[in-house]
């Protein structure tokens, strides 16, 4: 029998040491992720040094150097992680409803809630503008949130019989946006934030209400159009 027959019979073993590395530099990328989450929830970015969070994802500080350049990106990655858990949870909420008022509800309502997570209040609302600096803070918010925001908005938008192309659809998304932002500081920093979300619910339920009224009634909204004056 010739050396390519035998080949042939003997079954490949795949290699298995590259994916334990791979499995292994995952878990140790996780496991700092984790405690630093918990740290800079707890302590803060200033308060929680590096050493603390090597010593309780147990690996060396060379490790940590091997996945991050510094805590600043340490932070960031954090600070991702939390962002994402927060899109998904509004992104679930909106699920199952045709109707665009309680759509818009529904994620409100999730949104709310998010922002009362201490983990969420100190590092996205409290740390993350003045760690990431504001450009690279509205940068990842954008990234992980907008797109749930102009779910909503091309829903509520949708319920009226108007015509609105995608640049205006994007300036209702971007203005609902802002105030969602500034309505989620304003819950996070407040003394009874419970009390502070349901002032925001009602508010933001009373714009919406406008807009369902608008839609019912048929009145066209602007187009955007600039008007020369003569």
């Amino acid at each position: 029998m010739t050396k390519s027959s035998v080949s042939k019979l003997v079954p490949k073993v795949p290699h298995v040491g590259t994916s334990r590395r791979q499995q292994y530099s995952a878990s140790t990328k996780r496991a700092l992720v984790d405690v630093a989450e918990e740290l800079f929830t707890e302590l803060g970015y200033a308060n929680a040094s590096l050493d603390a969070i090597v010593a309780g994802a147990r690996v060396t500080k060379g490790a940590l150097y091997h996945h991050f350049s510094g805590k600043q990106a340490l932070f960031e990655a954090v600070f991702e992680r939390v962002e994402t858990d927060a899109a998904r949870a509004i992104q679930k909420s909106l699920k199952g409803h045709k109707d665009p008022w309680e759509k818009a509800i529904a994620g409100l309502r999730a949104f709310l809630e998010v922002v009362q997570e201490p983990r969420y209040r100190r590092i996205v609302i409290q740390e993350g503008p003045a760690v990431l600096g504001y450009e690279r803070y509205r940068e990842q918010e954008e990234r992980s949130t907008f797109a749930n925001v102009l779910d909503i908005v091309q829903a509520v938008l949708s319920a009226g019989e108007w015509k609105l192309d995608e640049d205006m659809q994007q300036t209702f998304a971007r203005i609902f946006f802002g105030a969602m932002s500034s309505a989620g500081e304003s819950v996070s920093g407040a003394e009874d934030p419970i009390a502070a979300a349901a002032r925001v619910e009602t508010a933001i339920g009373f714009i919406l209400a406008g807009f369902q009224a608008l839609a019912a009634s048929g009145v066209e909204l602007p187009n955007g159009e600039v008007i020369e004056s003569k």
